[in-house]
């Protein structure tokens, strides 16, 4: 009877024909990837304006305009480029007619990473106000949009302006939700597009961004001189440049790139990278080193252009593993050659900067050697520990172990949506527990207090029980390249013990993992500190400044509670604060952040400078209070 009834249901009626602004609408996260609120570096207002912006990189690549201008101010974006501008009689079709642009046509554009024709498409489908001007030959036209439909087509006028093209767009807040722009994911957007088109000016809101040297600049700005074991290597060739170098950190670190596009998940441009690396250390060298020895503690960049790049999906994270260079060589080859030929040549010539490889590829070897007998059984200890059952919660969803599925879209979207919470104590845990979206968020609980783990090896991340185990359910133990979970959320208390946790945590990670932070995967979870209501309304206050004001607007001395910890928190209530309205604070470290002296300075033994910094913010706080109190 069920399949009789469904097969009933399934008519002519339930076939629909969507034009290309409603399917852009209905499955945003085809063409942006995830939503998200602009707290995490991948949510989709940077795609917005990315997709924007590259339209005037690759008019820059193509030797038109040397700087770009945008403006954020009150959500609303303006990007103005002082390229050819768009042909004006195609100024509507370009940003409203699926696949309609110039980069189908080479001779236009080469080596463009706008390929399809529909990045500005999204844009304007998902914005409630798209303006778009193009200036040419002392002509202007100018279209305005609501929502991707054409509200107004001015006619041309005349002009004094450059030749260019102007877009604002407001995001639409019916699908970004509380969106607001992070400053420090700005910076590295722009400083990406400067490093990877070197003397473009970019000026953000009157903020200056300019790269002389390339990808030797970007390396500059992410490592420490203090902390590098030899002068960055910084090689180019025709549409290839690599700059690379080994630090004292654990793990590896990229920033890969595909006609000045971030390609965040990597792909087989990277992996070519990571391969013709080994294979050129070991014939220098005349031996057969563990992989691993060889890429252990590296910091890498890697940009590639290539005529005709296959992407994995729209948002263009990940190269495919069809493209080619030139219709001819494999990517596999073309890096592997490049490497072969310059790295060698490079090492041959600075016999210094070679001797000094060798010895950090040697004391990773080292390393690893001593470690293999307590890793063995750390394993074992966390198989018995029944990891799964016990500590760890898991969502149903893993992408690295459905990554061979045929929808890489829905798995790319739930890839970017996996989340696993790190909290401390059964009530805790329990609450998110039942609260959570069983698909794609996981729940990892601590037993007490962390070790504070500054300062020691690695060996303790086997030998302490907590952190093995840890290690093991975010499956990063052989590497940054097996995490499970897109998004690690440190959830504890707000209290002086929830606070200290939270940095025994964040120590941990920037001990041994730190590309984990580095790559924008580990957040803080806000949660409410009040709970302020009547018999109409519930208002939920994150600090005492929004307590006030929720106390004055439902007057009449309403219930106030304060929640001392995660566990009073009702699952019932906890959902809506782990859900589409989570509120995630990014951990970031700035390009000038030297790790080793952060965790000594917070986390070292007490230094006089340190009491002197918590003496003066007490100040600052109590000064604050007093301030609260009287208002």
């Amino acid at each position: 009877m069920m399949a009789d009834k469904e097969l009933n249901d399934y008519n002519e009626e339930s076939i629909r024909s969507l034009d290309w602004k409603e399917h852009i609408r209905l499955r945003p996260g085809m063409y942006i990837g995830k939503l998200g609120d602009g707290s995490s570096a991948d949510d989709g207002i940077y795609v917005l304006l990315k997709e924007v912006i590259d339209n005037c990189i690759d008019e820059h690549t193509m030797g038109y305009g040397k700087h770009v201008d945008v403006t954020i101010k009150d959500k609303t974006i303006t990007v103005r480029d002082y390229g050819r501008g768009i042909p004006l009689g195609k100024v509507v079709d370009v940003v409203s007619k699926i696949n309609t642009g110039a980069k189908y046509d080479s001779k236009a554009f080469q080596k463009s990473v706008g390929l399809n024709g529909v990045g500005t498409k999204a844009v304007n489908a998902l914005s409630n106000y798209f303006k778009v001007t193009a200036f040419r030959d002392g002509k202007e036209k100018t279209a305005e949009f609501e929502r991707g439909v054409l509200k107004q087509d001015h006619k041309e006028t005349k002009t004094t302006e450059e030749n260019g093209t102007m877009v604002t767009f407001v995001p639409d807040e019916k699908i970004f939700k509380n969106f607001h722009f992070v400053q420090e994911y700005l910076d590295n957007q722009f400083w990406n597009y400067c490093y990877l088109n070197a003397g473009l000016v970019m000026n953000l809101n009157n903020k200056r961004f300019v790269s002389k040297n390339g990808l030797l600049d970007l390396l500059q700005r992410k490592t420490n001189e203090d902390e590098i074991r030899y002068p960055i290597i910084h090689l180019k060739g025709e549409d290839i440049e690599i700059a690379f170098t080994h630090e004292n950190d654990y793990g590896e670190e990229y920033y890969s790139f595909v006609n000045g596009q971030f390609t965040t998940q990597g792909g087989t441009h990277l992996a070519a990278f990571r391969e013709g690396f080994v294979k050129t250390i070991r014939e220098f060298y005349k031996k057969d080193y563990d992989a691993s020895d060889i890429r252990g503690s590296i910091c890498a960049s890697l940009s590639v252009r290539v005529q005709e790049p296959v992407f994995e999906s729209q948002t263009k994270t990940k190269l495919g593993s069809q493209t080619v260079y030139e219709g001819g060589p494999s990517m596999r080859n073309f890096v592997g050659d490049f490497l072969g030929k310059e790295l060698d040549n490079f090492l041959h010539k600075n016999p210094e900067t070679a001797e000094a490889l060798k010895k950090r590829i040697e004391q990773s070897e080292r390393e690893r050697k001593d470690m293999a007998g307590i890793k063995k059984l750390a394993n074992e200890r966390a198989k018995k520990a029944n990891l799964h059952n016990k500590k760890l919660r898991d969502c149903k969803f893993h992408y690295n172990d459905e990554a061979t599925g045929k929808d890489k879209d829905k798995i790319s979207e739930k890839q970017k949506e996996s989340t696993i919470f790190i909290t401390e104590g059964d009530s805790a845990s329990g609450s998110i527990t039942k609260a959570r979206n069983v698909e794609t968020q996981a729940v990892f609980s601590l037993r007490g207090k962390p070790l504070n783990c500054f300062g020691l090896t690695k060996k303790v991340v086997y030998e302490n029980e907590e952190f093995n185990l840890l290690q093991h359910a975010l499956n990063i133990e052989e590497g940054y390249d097996g995490l499970r979970y897109n998004n690690i959320v440190i959830a504890t208390d707000a209290d002086v013990d929830g606070m200290h946790i939270r940095l025994l945590l964040m120590t941990f990670f920037l001990q041994f993992f730190p590309d984990l932070v580095k790559n924008g995967h580990v957040y803080i979870l806000e949660t409410p500190l009040f709970r302020v209501r009547n018999k109409q309304e519930t208002i939920y206050c994150y600090n005492e400044e929004e307590k006030l004001a929720a106390t004055k607007k439902l007057g009449n001395k309403p219930e106030t509670t304060r929640f001392k910890g995660l566990g009073e928190i009702s699952p019932d209530e906890f959902a809506r604060f782990i859900g589409d309205d989570m509120k995630l604070q990014p951990v970031m470290l700035l390009p000038e952040t030297h790790i080793q002296q952060l965790l000594e300075y917070y986390m070292g033994k007490n230094t006089p400078s340190r009491q002197d910094f918590i003496i003066d913010n007490l100040k600052v706080e109590m000064d604050l209070a007093e301030e609260t109190t009287t208002v």
